[in-house]
């Protein structure tokens, strides 16, 4: 079974161009640019890949293209999404197929369950599979979740799920690892907001966005290398960029792809539905890229 370990994972942005057809080439650019950078895996189709714009068809052309241009280079995940069992096992059989080394499970979008309704769903996907799975924690952003001792029960079935890509406070994150029962590789995201603080907590890393992640990887080299003060020098010169794009979802789609576009030269184009930019918030984008500097591996 190929396995997910810590470090900081890119969730890329889907890339569209004028038309609002995703843009092979912007695409490609922005794997290899993520590679250069020294990203430590992938998660295709999260959040910020605005997974529910994309059809099934180009879902699978992202997870394909993944694949072509990262190669075993670095683990690839796949968030999975959907709204009853056999469309994510489908969906996870597509993922295997093509070399993915972990699925990130979601909830389903319709409904309001019990914890164990959730926890029966994210197990008969999973049932038969040789992979690693994650579940994707993150209310805020997908309206359920699992409690800490569900993850537990969860995990206690199948021992498959390995992976939690969590999207909580660093407080919560540390109530998290001290619940936990069997060994997982905790990942956070939040864009890393309360990064340094989320590694003491116990994170064993992050998926995040494109726009800002030099800055995050090497903040986190510096942790795990020893170095806390270089750590937190490095997160302190990001973080209010990270604050600014981080305000939801449609706001890092919005402004943090905008940032992304001017640091690495890619030219930016919404798919409707999608916030409208404003003149104050493009002058802050560019504000923000430029001080942050190039994106260069």
């Amino acid at each position: 079974m190929k396995t997910v370990t810590g470090g900081v994972h890119c969730v890329p942005f889907a890339l569209f161009d004028k038309t609002g057809t995703l843009d092979r080439g912007a695409m490609r650019y922005q794997f290899q640019l993520m590679l250069d950078l020294g990203v430590d895996g992938f998660v295709v189709l999260g959040l910020a890949t605005e997974v529910q714009k994309l059809d099934p068809n180009e879902q699978r052309q992202v997870v394909s293209w993944a694949v072509e241009d990262i190669g075993d280079q670095v683990p690839l995940s796949v968030t999975i999404n959907g709204n009853s069992v056999v469309q994510q096992r489908e969906m996870t059989r597509f993922a295997l197929d093509h070399g993915a080394a972990c699925m990130v499970l979601q909830p389903p979008a319709v409904g309001n369950y019990s914890g164990d309704t959730y926890i029966d769903f994210f197990a008969q996907v999973a049932e038969g599979f040789d992979t690693a799975f994650a579940i994707q924690n993150a209310p805020q952003y997908l309206g359920s979740a699992l409690t800490d001792a569900q993850v537990t029960t969860l995990q206690s079935r199948n021992q498959g799920f390995s992976v939690i890509k969590a999207e909580v406070s660093a407080l919560g994150l540390a109530g998290l690892v001290g619940s936990l029962e069997h060994e997982m590789t905790v990942l956070n995201g939040r864009g890393g907001l309360e990064l340094t603080d989320c590694l003491r907590a116990g994170a064993d890393g992050f998926v995040l966005a494109p726009d800002m992640i030099d800055y995050s990887k090497k903040a986190f080299d510096f942790w795990q290398a020893g170095d806390h003060v270089a750590a937190e020098v490095t997160y302190g010169e990001v973080l209010p960029a990270i604050v600014f794009a981080m305000q939801s979802i449609e706001h890092l789609i919005c402004y943090g792809k905008r940032i992304f576009g001017h640091r690495s030269g890619i030219p930016i184009h919404d798919r409707a539905p999608a916030l409208q930019s404003t003149e104050f918030g493009e002058s802050s984008a560019r504000m923000w890229a430029d001080r942050l500097g190039q994106l260069t591996g």
